[in-house]
């Protein structure tokens, strides 16, 4: 008996769930909200740290700045549809600011949703979401079945098939505590960007209070000041001595009253330490060689090129991989094609790549297509033969006997 197509169907996708997940979601089809305060992150990391926003901003130059290739196999197609969605992916936005965007949404939530739409069958537009206005609707099987993007009071609803596709895509960072949400760089930080942030909050209230630390006005012997002069006193402190602009005046005391400091100078908490210390931490965070952000006291790198080719060989290459194979997997699979990177067009590897080229010129044991791969290009007929550098001749020929004058002089002119 054949069954319906909806059976058939239901069949299919019982035998894809995963026997774990089911134990991963209580309530099926009810919204998950992250656990991450996106608008905190934003607000302390981006919007008031320095070097957070100076980091996002890097890595997200640096991703924005790289050319995209369109590949079949090994092929690489010189134009297509994809490459030009992704140089101008909608009306108002460029390729370079789309993926800026992209890129610090990423790092700043730890989680990246992108919109499709499709008009017949084929990719016309792309639009990032802001991440805390989507949320995760988990199956019963433990995926996702669905996103709901929420904004102005009102919900858009985008399904997912039971192959997994939907017009939404969500990209996550790894999270050892999260099924549904990834966790970002500046939540690995926090501590350090705090540190940061308390460190400029303290130093802008020291100068606004003239530039010292907070103390007390005392009496001698225990005597008490009247109500007249002690209100006379805080108005005049308050009008002459308090604020950057008064920083320096002299303050005149009476009545046996003397200053007593009570807080610790900025020497004393070794706050400039304290405060690059913290700086290196949110640089570690992202990935971002201190060097590049010209912060003091990190000599890993012998010279700046050294820290900007670890920057690109750590992290931003890295990160055009996660994002080239999430691409590859939700646009490019209808059209039989892989999205890459173009690496060769990278000023920061081209020197790194110029010396392993002089190596493969200046090597005597490889042939000249073993030389050709390592520069990525390949192989051509009679590029198997090994030369040795005198005459460059073939190196079969050494094995020819030499009997008369005659051998020997064909061997090393060709003659």
């Amino acid at each position: 008996m054949k069954l319906p197509r909806l059976f058939g169907r239901a069949k299919a996708i019982e035998a894809k769930a995963s026997a774990t997940g089911s134990a991963l979601v209580m309530t099926p089809g009810q919204p998950v909200w992250s656990g991450r305060d996106y608008a905190a992150f934003a607000e302390e990391a981006y919007k008031r740290n320095v070097v957070a926003y100076q980091a996002i901003n890097r890595i997200a130059d640096a991703v924005a700045s790289v050319k995209w290739m369109a590949k079949r196999g090994d092929e690489v197609l010189p134009s297509h549809p994809l490459l030009q969605l992704l140089r101008r992916p909608n009306p108002g936005q460029s390729g370079p600011q789309y993926i800026r965007s992209k890129v610090a949404y990423l790092m700043i939530a730890g989680n990246g949703f992108e919109e499709r739409v499709t008009v017949g069958g084929e990719v016309r537009e792309l639009y990032q979401l802001r991440p805390d206005r989507v949320k995760v609707v988990p199956a019963s099987n433990g995926f996702a079945s669905g996103y709901i993007y929420t904004a102005n009071s009102k919900s858009i609803r985008f399904p997912v098939d039971e192959n997994g596709n939907s017009d939404l895509r969500h990209l996550k960072m790894f999270n050892p505590s999260n099924d549904w949400y990834g966790m970002s760089p500046v939540e690995a930080g926090a501590y350090a960007i705090d540190q940061s942030n308390e460190s400029m909050k303290w130093v802008q209230s020291l100068l606004q209070n003239s530039a010292r630390p907070s103390g007390a006005l005392t009496t001698k012997d225990g005597a008490e000041l009247s109500d007249d002069n002690f209100n006379r006193l805080k108005t005049q402190i308050e009008e002459q001595y308090a604020g950057a602009m008064n920083a320096g005046r002299p303050m005149l005391l009476e009545g046996g009253l003397s200053w007593q400091q009570m807080g610790l100078s900025p020497s004393d908490m070794s706050l400039l330490e304290t405060k690059f210390s913290a700086a290196r931490d949110i640089c570690l965070s992202f990935g971002v060689p201190p060097q590049l952000l010209g912060i003091p006291g990190d000599n890993t790198y012998s010279n700046y090129a050294e820290a900007r080719l670890s920057f690109w060989e750590d992290t931003v290459i890295p990160l055009l991989d996660l994002i080239a194979a999430d691409w590859s997997n939700w646009l490019g699979a209808d059209y039989g094609i892989e999205l890459a990177p173009d690496l060769d067009d990278i000023p920061a590897i081209v020197d790194k790549r110029q010396s392993l080229w002089n190596m493969a010129d200046k090597s005597l044991d490889l042939t000249i297509n073993e030389r050709r791969a390592l520069k990525g290009y390949g192989p051509v007929d009679g590029g198997d033969v090994l030369y040795v550098t005198v005459g460059q001749i073939p190196i079969t020929d050494l094995s020819a006997p030499i009997d008369t004058p005659e051998d020997a002089s064909k061997m090393a002119y060709g003659k």
